[in-house]
């Protein structure tokens, strides 16, 4: 127990006052071991106001009424006063007390403008307003938010900041914390968008997707709170092995990478289950931390990529390029054509040879979709779904390089390999997987030559993958397979091919919702409720009896799986150089960007689209809370992105 003011000063700094903490310290022994003797004697006496009418004493004032405001005159150095505030009837309820209000407390016998503005300051540690989950909180310029910094790290841009914090209602739980600015100053975004982006995400949870916890508005800023602090990402992991994978028993690792290309399918079966899309994948949005826990980034304009992208809208995001679907660089135009996805993984293992390595990436049935021609030809529906699924055909691609222990840099060498000219300088070349898949079809080849050279049984399930990805890479968004359908194909795989158990997230998703480990009720993805039991597909085939050849059947027939893209309203958020950001699409609606088409040494972009934003409505927030104090005039920032899109509302 604290028995001095300076000592109990100095405590205040490191921790935070909770209510039960408060009642439980200002107890009698407490404030008597802070007053003088013929003061402690006053404790008793009947309170000096109410003519006899109250047969009340200080101390049950103290005891029932007035702990916080005792604490604040004891940080000040005068807890005399508690008496003469008393007597004024003066009592915890009248708190917070405004700054030109103070004065009526007569702390001193002269007016003191600095301790009253200390009274002031003070009163907020003691009226804290705790952050709990799936809340926003807006706080008052003058009070003090309730949250200790584990760590701090520079934002993607000036204003932007990326935190990790602890709340001290939820000691030992590590979560990140974004500040963006906000208000209507030029380039701010107003208070209504920022909650517009936090309704939006708020239902948006998933163990492997970095999702809101809760946010709160401060001192002109807007601060949103994520779970899933990250340690590493998927593009340094394909440079420089960390001491937390290498350290791993080798056969642990190779399990390890199975499981996360399992994990990262199904959570997009997650996404898209809810009509969503995440419209950014590549190496820098799969994250991981020291424990091995694989998770995308978020989907929202509050990420701290989404802020620096839309600050700075004439950087070339090459790795957003090499890893973007061939319809994401089109040259949009307002026709529009059907979006049905056409099954292209087959229900059962084929009769090809097992030991076949020929690998074949449908570019379509005609040469206008090659992939020169499909860059230049008009847009005419972007699927985001579809898009999706290229671009984590590329990442699995890397993933399964990564546990051939062969070195993406060469990867990248060799996709770019055609474009190579004698001489010295040139444009930097182009090593997309959308506009090199010949080069694709040749490095998968050779995963699948070394896996058939492996003895252990996690390699048997290599080249079946690679028969997914090959499909997952069609240049035709039709001729792609559904999350759904990759989920499915990849849980046969690990269990028959590689022998893997029970692989990690094994889920239904259905049209009510998500559940950990459960078996909803919903509608599929497809369209058909399943139970757990019919969730795989059904093939009475062996395990050893999956095709390596990848040629595409000319016939195709739709599967029960088939399904537009429907998107819930959403922000946009623009992609630089003209990616068309598949998480800003919404069915029957272009999001534009010019063309990005490019020549054979090098890549280009295009200007950068935007989409319209949709009216802002029914913004409703679970627990929102304000105090109505004076609020100090704060300070005015720049905003790390803008809602200058073309055609926001």
């Amino acid at each position: 127990m604290p028995g001095s003011n300076a000592t109990l000063a100095t405590s205040t700094v490191a921790m935070w006052w909770e209510p039960s903490q408060i009642e439980a310290t200002v107890t009698r022994q407490f404030v008597c071991s802070h007053l003088l003797p013929e003061e402690i004697q006053r404790l008793d006496l009947p309170l000096a106001f109410g003519d006899g009418l109250t047969d009340g004493t200080y101390w049950e004032w103290i005891d029932q009424k007035a702990k916080r405001i005792f604490l604040i005159l004891l940080d000040l150095g005068m807890p005399d006063q508690i008496f003469g505030l008393i007597d004024d009837s003066w009592d915890d309820d009248d708190l917070p007390i405004s700054l030109d209000q103070v004065e009526r407390l007569r702390l001193t016998a002269f007016r003191d403008d600095k301790v009253e503005k200390r009274f002031f300051a003070r009163q907020f540690h003691y009226l804290l307003k705790f952050l709990d989950k799936g809340d926003h909180v807006v706080y008052e310029d003058p009070e003090i938010v309730p949250i200790n910094v584990v760590d701090k790290r520079p934002g993607l841009s000036i204003n932007n900041a990326v935190e990790r914090v602890e709340l001290p209602n939820r000691p030992g739980e590590v979560l990140t914390r974004r500040r963006i600015p906000i208000g209507t100053g030029p380039g701010l975004p107003p208070n209504e968008e920022f909650l517009y982006e936090i309704n939006s995400t708020k239902s948006v949870q998933n163990d492997h997707l970095v999702s809101y916890y809760g946010s709160y508005t401060h001192q002109g800023f807007g601060y949103v709170l994520f779970t899933h602090p990250s340690d590493f990402n998927l593009k340094s992991l394909l440079v420089t092995m960390p001491s937390s994978v290498k350290s791993l028993p080798k056969q642990d690792r190779r399990l390890m990478f199975m499981n996360w290309i399992h994990c990262l399918v199904d959570t997009l079966c997650y996404l898209h289950s809810r009509g969503r899309s995440h419209g950014n994948i590549k190496p820098s949005t799969v994250l991981f931390n020291s424990d091995n826990h694989i998770f995308y980034t978020d989907i929202t304009r509050l990420s701290a990529e989404a802020a620096a992208n839309a600050s700075d809208k004439s950087t070339f995001d090459k790795e957003s390029y090499d890893y973007a679907a061939p319809e994401q660089w089109y040259r949009p135009s307002t026709s529009h054509s059907s979006s049905h996805r056409r099954s292209t993984l087959p229900s059962s293992a084929s009769t090809t040879s097992s030991e076949s390595t020929s690998f074949s990436i449908s570019r379509g049935n005609s040469e206008s979709t090659s992939p020169t021609a499909v860059l230049h030809a008009p847009n005419p529906h972007l699927d985001p779904h579809a898009a999706d699924i290229f671009s984590l055909g590329c990442v699995i691609l890397e993933l399964l390089t990564l546990q051939m222990k062969r070195q993406t840099r060469a990867f990248a060498s060799h996709r770019a390999a055609k474009h190579k000219m004698p001489g010295r300088g040139g444009a930097v070349l182009d090593s997309s997987f959308h506009k090199n898949l010949g080069q694709v079809e040749g490095w998968m080849a050779g995963l699948a030559k070394d896996a058939g050279k492996k003895d252990d049984q996690v390699f048997r399930g290599v080249a079946p993958m690679l028969q997914v990805v090959a499909r997952m890479l069609s240049v035709l968004p039709a001729e792609r397979p559904t999350a759904l359908e990759v989920e499915q194909r990849m849980y046969r795989i690990l269990t028959e091919n590689c022998r893997i158990a029970e692989p990690h997230c094994v889920h239904q998703y259905g049209g009510g919702g998500w559940e950990f480990g459960g078996v909803g009720a919903g509608v599929g993805v497809g369209g058909v409720g399943k139970g757990m039991a019919n969730l795989r597909l059904s093939s009475s085939a062996g395990a050893g009896e999956d095709q390596q050849n990848f040629s595409i059947s000319a016939t195709r027939r739709y599967s029960s799986a088939t399904r537009t893209s429907v998107m819930t309203p959403m922000s946009p958020m623009s992609m630089s150089h003209g990616r068309s950001s598949s998480s800003d699409i919404q069915e029957g609606e272009v999001i534009g960007s010019s063309s990005g088409g490019s020549s054979s040494g090098g890549y280009g972009g295009g200007g950068g689209g935007g989409g319209g934003m949709q009216a802002i409505q029914n913004l409703r927030l679970n627990k929102v809370r304000t105090w109505q104090v004076p609020a100090f005039v704060g300070n005015t920032y720049s905003l790390p992105f803008t809602n200058n899109e073309p055609g926001a509302e």
